[in-house]
């Protein structure tokens, strides 16, 4: 019996990577994609290749082994809607045609090894599906034997380069006594930089809004700054912290950094030496997590579907779509918290991802009433903790997070100060926004809402707003007070001030 119905078919992609092998399988639904499962193991192919370039016999094994689990997952899924590639490990094996014949054999499909040039594109159009923020991008991949590099904008690529450097290679040449010194990153760096150095002005050239990575090393750097309370933002200044912190370790049998796992270790200090390099010689002043980067352009390739101009507006309208949502309170609300942005911007220093935040924010408020009315903030803070929401860092989507459990009632501060996408006087800021705009949307009605000035004095909040008003509408008036003394119980002063 066929388990695939032509309503809600299922697509697969599989990555033979350097270091990890990895298999991503999805559903289309209304256009959308949703993930079935993702499998990912550590097979460190890259690490069998000998001083000839021919893989061990060794190697291969645990990469068929590793095949053998992908191909029960293949199972019923059509041929034309599964896609599996080989990169830089297999491109330099001599022996690579050995591999492939019994990995063929295993899957029962067809093994296709790319170029590095098809590898970079598939990589920018998985960001570019699948990451938010300016859509002027440098995309940087560091994978297990080579490292990608493309500018773009939106859909676009307007140069791309693939070079022989990975973490796993780069751990055989300059790690491989097992040793973190001063020379060891010297050396991994310097490496770096000279393959880097005849292609850095092509790619300045280009330039750049926003820098974002796509590697495991870039998702290990995330795990670590959450663990240790730092922000999103990737800088020169922390990856050399972060170098300093594993030179002291001296092994890398007992590298210890809060945040980095036991599997990430290994090939930690070698691509963190290879992002230093690509730091200082592209001039990277910081650098963002990418929502997705092969296997999802992989994805998007078979499913052939254009590149969105603003994915967070359409993650967002999804989610307001499937827990019906009241779009026009949350436009309400939305339009309220951004008219206190421009009345702030300067006293309180409200930037545009400021402003930005707080729109979705309010956009999705409303989403925990979908469960229940009683702990509706709480519920929506659990969604977005547990759910996919494509073109938002981890950060953000936490931040968002703690935004929408703190939207009425006693404000918890502990849970502002866990997220990382700002600092904790900014969220502090923007929840009290959030809720002062909730509040004063009560009625569901636009006429209703008053015309009130915000004034900031240091933190206190001045709330200027018309005694008719108030007397017209004492239900509203009272829940104002009582927003008044949580706010200030909080040590963040709102004071009403009668015109």
């Amino acid at each position: 019996m066929n388990r695939q119905t032509d309503e809600l078919p299922l697509y697969a992609a599989i990555d033979l990577g350097s270091n990890s092998f990895h298999m991503l399988v999805i559903r289309k639904i209304a256009g959308r994609i949703q993930i079935i499962d993702r499998i990912k193991r550590k097979v460190r192919l890259a690490a069998g290749l000998d001083g000839d370039n021919c893989l061990s016999e060794e190697a291969m094994q645990r990469g068929w082994q590793c095949l053998r689990l992908f191909a029960e997952r293949l199972y019923d899924i059509p041929p034309s809607h599964i896609c599996i590639v080989a990169t830089a490990a297999l491109r330099a094996a001599k022996n690579a045609n050995t591999f492939i014949t019994t990995a063929e054999t295993i899957l029962n499909y067809p093994v296709k090894i790319i170029s590095g040039e098809e590898e970079a594109r598939l990589i920018y159009q998985g960001v570019a599906h699948t990451t938010g923020g300016a859509l002027s991008r440098l995309v940087v991949d560091i994978g297990g034997g080579s490292t990608e590099l493309i500018t773009g904008n939106a859909d676009s690529i307007s140069q791309l380069v693939s070079l022989p450097m990975g973490c796993v290679t780069w751990l055989e040449r300059y790690f491989n006594d097992r040793t973190l010194n001063t020379n060891n990153f010297h050396q991994a760096e310097l490496a770096a930089h000279h393959l880097l150095l005849p292609i850095a002005n092509k790619l300045k050239y280009q330039g750049w809004d926003i820098c974002v990575g796509a590697s495991g090393t870039v998702q290990a750097l995330q795990e670590i700054m959450v663990a240790q309370g730092m922000d999103e933002q990737i800088t020169l200044d922390k990856l050399q912290q972060l170098k300093e912190r594993a030179i002291q370790c001296g092994k890398l049998e007992e590298l210890e950094i809060p945040g980095l796992t036991l599997e990430r270790a290994l090939v930690f200090p070698s691509g963190l030496s290879i992002l230093i390099a690509i730091f200082e010689t592209l001039n990277v002043n910081s650098m963002n997590l990418a929502g997705g980067a092969l296997r999802e352009g992989l994805i998007y390739n078979m499913l052939n579907q254009p590149v969105e101009k603003d994915i967070r507006q359409t993650t967002i309208e999804a989610m307001q779509y499937q827990y019906a949502i009241d779009r026009q309170q949350a436009d309400r609300v939305s339009q309220l918290t951004h008219h206190f942005c421009r009345q702030l911007k300067e006293i309180w220093d409200i930037n545009e991802s400021m402003t930005e935040m707080l729109h979705w924010a309010s956009q999705i408020h409303e989403i925990g009433l979908s469960i229940d009315f009683k702990q509706s903030p709480q519920h929506a803070a659990y969604l977005l903790n547990h759910t996919e929401m494509p073109g938002f860092t981890p950060a953000q989507r936490k931040l968002l997070a703690a935004l929408l459990i703190n939207q009425t009632d006693i404000i918890n501060l502990s849970v502002l100060a866990e997220q990382n996408a700002l600092s904790l006087p900014q969220a502090q800021r923007l929840v009290r926004l959030l809720r002062i705009a909730i509040l004063l949307c009560r009625s569901r009605h636009s006429d209703r809402i008053p015309n009130i000035t915000l004034i900031g004095q240091g933190e206190q909040l001045n709330l200027k707003i018309s005694k008719e008003w108030l007397s017209l509408y004492p239900l509203q008036t009272e829940a104002l007070q009582q927003e008044s003394r949580w706010q200030t119980y909080s040590h963040l002063p709102l004071v009403i001030i009668k015109n």
